[in-house]
């Protein structure tokens, strides 16, 4: 509050020594400064006539500094010359200046000159000073305080909305309705007209003159002609009416006291109603599932089963999540209820029976067992009818795959397909019969299993066994047939062998040297076609090198070739001199042919120039590349290593706190700034970003961040920078709500750093134990009394046992040591200054003093006022007060 006058009177000091007052507005202020002028000095039996004249010789002056302080000047000068004048006024300004006034552009010799417009400011500073700046309602002071009280005052009548000192005034209504409010005697307010403003000021100013003291300070119509009155002669006047009420203030301060005591009552009660709402609504679910959910019968029917397996999934998935959220709102909103109540020194929340948090606990996690004992149930039936149903179906599937593998094999078996074959093809064959007889032995083990299974249907009287059994012996006679035409077989082939092998030796020859050849052509061929993708020069530079590698192979790889096509021309010589069957001509051990050779070849020969220009143009490219990735690197590494030392640099003044909150506040609206003037350069980093991924170029090793490290760490800093902000903001809020020093702040701020070893803003118990006795308080480990007033303080700090103290909740509990609160006591002394001392209040005094929500709010709870003396409406307000913080006795 000290802070808000200082800052008040500070920007009414800054009087502009060269601009000219509205001649209207300084028409007006020297009547309205004049009259006010008069009404003190009356007391002292004088008067001055013209402002700026009657105090040029200081000594009217002096003595109205004498008169509305209540205090002595020094003696003033009696002379006549221009000098004793000066000194008597530099006395008179000594002496404002003494009272924490700054005055500022005003000087004794333009006073004693006659400045009629400093003389003006300095009367004005004079009113600021002794009539306005202790003006106080609520947490408001000064000109703030004086505007909420008219807003207070006036606040039930209609037609007025006192929003300023200048238009607010004009229609008269509102000086009207001050006194009415406090003298309903003097004023028939409701006979009063909107549209008759002369009227209205008129009526006031007389009023205010004949029944209040409160002489007439404004023209009422020079105030009704002005198209905006002065604020500094309505504030004048005002101020009049707040002293001359001033009378009133208690009983405004006691009904004041009375809203934030009921205020928090009727919040704590609507919390209570929404927790036994919510606990009564999950109570009542979890009794209705729970006898679903233990309810074990059946029809036996997979189909029964599972639609009771898809009904249990539908109520996990649709059902209990909104109830679990319940369940959450429900604790929250207890421990809110319990932390509001404790902080306002009332007595802690109990539910209803049977609907305490641990009740609920307990119905959850009964209705968790039954969940599980169902399910289990539900899995456990579903086993034991899929199993023969399963087994039914294996029986059926591993047949019908058996089956489907043996039909045509016995055929294929018998066939006489390799007379008349080339050597590979023959031997071909037998590598087929080979793998058949492999694939012969793989199937025993599935024929033995079809047999188990049919075993095992028959044992559990399968409805089906004969069926079963019938194709089971079909099986079992088939595979015996097959078992003795694929020894058959093989002897067959092997004879058949020794005829043809001869005749392949050089075909061999081709493919075993072709196959590598065309093997090598074709990757040349792939290299060559490489839709190469590269991100640095270096990488560009390693395939250059490797095509020029390339090339140089190339005299070498053609003389394989004519060696490889010469042993194909001696085959087909050989094959002509012995008059050989067409079949033989066919190399059955290659696909390559010569002239797929010589194809190949020629192409490899064609790409060699197309892959040397693709090659020079990449290298270009990546040149480009090279020069984009510097330009990003360059900056991504200031502004990285900028973020990270400001992160530092935030750290530290965070934790350290050095100087006043508001210093800290300021050097941090300072980083903030700092952060700001750098969004210009993010926003270059990020053109030069855009480019690159336009580019296509990835990866940078002239930095280590990336363009998300840089936004994340101006995001987290500007976030950071304002969290901060926000708690600097916070602990100056409950340092001015609660009336500490700056000192204190401090030294709480030091204790806390101090303990706070590892520096994470928490302390451990045993350091908070250790801050605590530094504080002064009892709290030693070796005696009884001190650890359990330890273990009651750290309830307070540590309610959800976590097992560390946060400064927030350091700084609350020191600020509610070092602070008072609300007390039955205060509340009932409050409500007896309402009732003018009396024992009882009448409903008709409550709804004056109080709004209309919290006047029936304590009309409805308070009991009767049972007295002889009593009037039959009369109510008991002591009994309230003290069921309000649950206290049997006072």
């Amino acid at each position: 509050m000290e802070q808000q006058t200082e800052d008040y009177m500070q920007q009414e000091e800054g009087w502009d020594r060269e601009g000219l007052l509205d001649p209207a507005w300084e028409r007006q202020q020297r009547k309205t400064f004049t009259a006010w002028c008069n009404s003190h000095l009356r007391k002292a039996g004088t008067s001055i006539d013209t402002i700026e004249d009657d105090f040029r010789n200081g000594l009217k002056l002096m003595l109205l500094l004498e008169v509305i302080s209540g205090e002595r000047l020094p003696k003033p000068d009696r002379g006549k010359m221009r000098f004793h004048k000066i000194a008597n006024v530099n006395k008179a300004l000594d002496f404002i200046a003494s009272k924490g006034v700054r005055l500022v552009s005003i000087g004794a010799e333009e006073i004693v000159d006659g400045n009629a417009k400093m003389t003006l400011g300095m009367i004005w500073t004079i009113i600021l000073r002794f009539a306005i700046q202790d003006i106080s309602v609520e947490e408001s002071s000064a000109k703030e305080g004086l505007l909420l009280w008219c807003q207070r005052k006036t606040a039930p009548y209609k037609n007025v909305n006192v929003q300023n000192f200048h238009m607010s005034w004009k229609d008269g209504l509102a000086f009207c309705a001050l006194i009415h409010r406090h003298r309903p005697d003097l004023i028939d307010y409701d006979k009063l007209r909107k549209d008759d403003p002369l009227t209205n000021l008129q009526t006031a100013f007389e009023v205010a003159e004949k029944h209040l003291d409160i002489p007439q300070m404004l023209d009422a119509q020079e105030l009704v002609d002005m198209a905006k009155p002065d604020e500094r002669a309505v504030m004048t006047y005002v101020s009049c009416y707040y002293h001359a009420f001033s009378g009133a203030k208690k009983a405004e301060t006691a009904a004041n006291r009375i809203l934030k005591v009921l205020g928090v009552n009727q919040d704590n009660e609507r919390l209570m109603d929404e927790y036994e709402r919510l606990a009564s609504d999950l109570l009542e679910w979890i009794a209705r599932m729970r006898p679903w959910l233990e309810d074990r019968t059946t029809d036996n029917t997979m189909e029964g089963v599972q639609k009771k397996l898809d009904d249990f999934r539908d109520y996990r998935r649709y059902q209990k999540p909104p109830k679990t959220d319940d369940k959450g709102k429900l604790e929250s909103a207890y421990n809110t209820l319990q932390t509001k109540l404790r902080l306002s020194n009332r007595p802690a929340f109990m539910p209803s029976e049977g609907k305490l948090v641990s009740d609920i606990s307990n119905a959850w996690k009964g209705l968790e067992g039954a969940e599980k004992g169902y399910e289990e149930w539900l899995i456990s039936e579903m086993r034991r009818l899929e199993r023969l149903d399963h087994l039914a179906k294996k029986f059926y599937h591993k047949a019908g795959i058996h089956e489907a593998w043996a039909k045509g094999k016995n055929e294929m078996l018998l066939s006489d397909d390799y007379k008349g074959c080339t050597l590979m093809e023959l031997k071909a064959l037998m590598k087929k019969h080979e793998a058949f007889e492999s694939d012969l032995a793989a199937h025993q083990d599935r024929v033995e299993q079809i047999a188990t299974i049919a075993t095992e249907l028959n044992q559990l009287n399968y409805h089906d066994s004969n069926v079963v059994n019938a194709r089971c012996e079909a099986i079992c006679d088939h595979w015996d047939v097959l078992g003795t035409s694929t020894h058959a077989r093989l002897s067959a082939l092997e004879n058949m062998e020794q005829i043809l092998e001869s005749l392949e030796q050089q075909h061999l020859e081709f493919a075993k040297r072709a196959a590598p050849f065309n093997n090598w052509m074709e990757g040349a061929m792939e290299d060559l076609e490489d839709m190469f993708i590269v991100h640095t020069i270096e990488e560009i530079r390693n395939l250059i090198e490797s095509h020029e590698k390339f090339k140089s192979t190339m005299p070498q790889a053609q003389k394989e070739k004519e060696s490889i096509l010469a042993i194909d021309e001696n085959i087909k010589k050989i094959q002509r001199q012995y008059s050989l069957k067409p079949a033989t001509t066919v190399n059955i051990y290659t696909s390559i042919t010569p002239e797929e050779l010589d194809q190949k070849w020629n192409k490899i020969q064609d790409m060699g120039p197309v892959r040397d220009r693709l090659l020079q143009q990449e290298f270009a490219k990546q040149q480009t590349h090279e020069r984009l990735r510097l330009q990003f690197g360059t900056l991504a590494n200031e502004l990285g290593d900028w973020f990270t030392a400001a992160n530092v640099d935030l750290t530290k003044v965070a934790l350290e706190m050095k100087g006043s909150l508001e210093q800290v506040h300021e050097e941090l609206l300072g980083f903030r700034r700092m952060v700001e003037e750098r969004q210009p350069k993010v926003d270059e980093l990020e053109g030069y970003h855009q480019a690159c991924q336009g580019e296509l170029v990835f990866g940078n090793d002239h930095s280590k961040y990336t363009m998300e490290h840089i936004r994340v760490g101006f995001e987290q800093l500007k976030a950071t920078i304002a969290t901060t902000i926000n708690e600097v903001e916070n602990q100056i809020l409950m340092r001015d709500a609660k009336g500490l020093t700056q000192d204190q702040m401090n030294e709480f701020r030091s204790s806390f750093n101090h303990f706070d070893r590892d520096h994470n803003g928490m302390m451990t118990p045993e350091n908070f134990r250790g801050c605590l006795i530094i504080q002064g308080f009892d709290v030693t480990p070796d005696t009884q009394q001190g650890e359990a007033e330890f273990q009651r303080i750290m309830a307070l700090v540590d309610p959800t046992g976590t097992g560390t103290v946060t400064f927030q909740s350091f700084i609350e509990f020191m600020t509610r040591e070092s602070t008072d609160s609300d007390t039955a006591e205060q509340v009932i002394e409050s409500f007896r200054i309402l009732a003018g001392d009396k024992p009882y209040i009448t409903a008709d005094e409550l709804r004056r003093e109080l709004p209309p929500d919290q006047a029936e709010y304590c009309i409805s709870r308070m009991s009767s006022y049972n007295s002889a003396d009593a009037p039959p409406n009369a109510l008991d307000y002591q009994s309230f007060s003290t069921a309000l913080y649950g206290e049997s006795d006072l």
